[in-house]
């Protein structure tokens, strides 16, 4: 289980932490208290982000989404091969006879 503090969780969201603690105070996300501090479980917080639009889109701007361009690979050397990734789909979207 991944738990973050109050600060971690509004940087990665790109909102202000008194986002973060509201939405603890209405117990829209889940957490545990641990010496004196807020440990927030990554899985409530990541459902209640996706839940109120307007902090996905502070994620995708502010947040941890404005680097996912910058992580894709661009090297086709490393990347993985357009023809097998279908291939892996199509095995896995099979249905048995």
């Amino acid at each position: 289980m991944i738990r973050l503090s109050v600060s971690e969780a509004a940087k990665l969201f790109g909102v202000n932490s008194q986002t973060v603690r509201r939405a603890i105070a209405s117990q829209e996300i889940t957490y545990a208290v641990v010496a004196g501090r807020y440990k927030i479980n990554f899985e409530s917080l990541v459902k209640w982000s996706q839940k109120h639009t307007t902090i996905k889109h502070k994620m995708a701007s502010r947040g941890i989404g404005q680097y996912v361009e910058k992580w894709k690979i661009k090297n086709p050397l490393y990347s993985p091969n357009p023809k097998s990734l279908k291939k892996a789909n199509a095995k896995h979207t099979q249905k048995p006879s």
